[in-house]
């Protein structure tokens, strides 16, 4: 695998199915809240709720990993990091995880209990030839507070397409101090990196260990106080059936998809974690009416279309009044998603006009 020199990374276009742009500025995690005034409470009322389009967030991998703060805890030498390595490089190239598709963007990996060596070794044993030029990795880094900040606002401008930034471990990167495991503390750690991966509309996976002692619920485990759950969107449990086997479960929580438990069988020629069966099938979404008439006419060849929202309704041919608007408001990464069709709207001096198109970089 070539080792290429890194530049800066044209900007991206944000659509509807994207985060926040990466914007170059000081969006730093500091500890820090943001200036608001505290005699006024920012409110926003069911009705403006339903008249937004927000910007969707589509997970890097369907059903298991979205934008936002997720732990992956385990005991030690237990194969964590070989499973990062493959959840990035199957990331970093666009091809399914398992029978989960995943969608292709940038990938930082700081292995902070690895060498490069170590990492080439790696990889090229699990994945042998076929590299990725946009699966990077870092074997040295700042602490939160001190350096990290930097390093990682640095690396998202020069690198605008990345979407998931794992740190193994994230021992290797908490601040020391004498109040290192409270609760406060803990939750003020994940609070500062959420903030930062929800501005630049990305993934933090934070590698962490479990305790030894078990648990009813098996999520008690993992090390240092509930408060670094709280405040986290989600969670991964891998757990090995026994010490020497190569059988494992993974328990995956989080607020953006149903609980999961996967059976997993480690390769023991390549060390890649498969899958061997999952004990619940994923819920999908029941079908909607509206999203399928609009990806039917788009079909045809239309590349975009523009119109009132009752114009809108007589487009699509359904007996529907104009507040088809608010089905589409929620429904606009859905789209996206499934259909590839963009969506969003604009105030002008004739009212509200409705816009659709299927070219990302033709926004009518």
């Amino acid at each position: 695998m070539k080792n290429k020199k890194e530049v800066t990374a044209p900007a991206v276009s944000v659509g509807a199915d994207t985060g926040q742009p990466l914007n170059v500025t000081n969006n730093s995690i500091s500890n820090h809240t943001p200036k608001s005034n505290s005699q006024i409470l920012e409110t926003v009322s069911m009705a403006e709720l339903y008249d937004t389009v927000y910007p969707s967030k589509p997970p890097l991998v369907d059903g298991l990993l979205y934008a936002g703060v997720y732990l992956f805890a385990g005991a030690p030498k237990l194969g964590k990091s070989f499973l990062m390595a493959q959840i990035a490089y199957h990331i970093s190239r666009g091809i399914p995880l398992w029978d989960y598709p995943a969608r292709k963007a940038t990938v930082l990996y700081i292995a902070l209990e690895d060498d490069y060596r170590r990492l080439q070794e790696r990889l090229y044993r699990m994945f042998g030839m076929e590299g990725a030029d946009n699966l990077f990795f870092s074997v040295s880094a700042g602490s939160l507070g001190n350096g990290l900040d930097g390093q990682l606002q640095e690396f998202l401008k020069q690198h605008t397409e990345t979407r998931l930034v794992i740190i193994d471990t994230l021992q290797k990167v908490r601040e020391y101090g004498g109040d290192n495991y409270s609760y406060a503390n803990d939750y003020e750690i994940i609070t500062r990196l959420k903030r930062f991966a929800d501005r630049y509309g990305i993934c933090i996976l934070l590698v962490h260990h479990t305790r030894k002692q078990g648990s009813n619920d098996k999520f008690d485990m993992i090390s240092g106080t509930t408060g670094l759950l709280g405040a986290a969107d989600g969670a991964f449990l891998l757990q090995k059936e026994k010490r020497t086997g190569n059988a494992a479960t993974l328990e995956i929580s989080g607020r953006d998809q149903q609980d999961q438990k996967l059976y997993l069988v480690r390769n023991v020629e390549t060390l890649i974690w498969e899958l061997e069966r999952v004990e619940t099938e994923l819920w999908k979404e029941p079908p909607e009416p509206i999203l399928e008439k609009i990806a039917d006419i788009f079909s045809s060849g239309s590349k975009q279309w523009e119109g009132s929202p009752s114009e809108l309704c007589k487009f699509l041919g359904l007996s529907l009044k104009p507040n088809v608007l608010t089905k589409l408001n929620v429904n606009a990464g859905r789209l996206v998603r499934e259909y590839g069709i963009y969506y969003d709207r604009k105030r002008c001096h004739g009212g509200r006009k409705v816009l659709l198109w299927t070219d990302k970089e033709e926004k009518a």
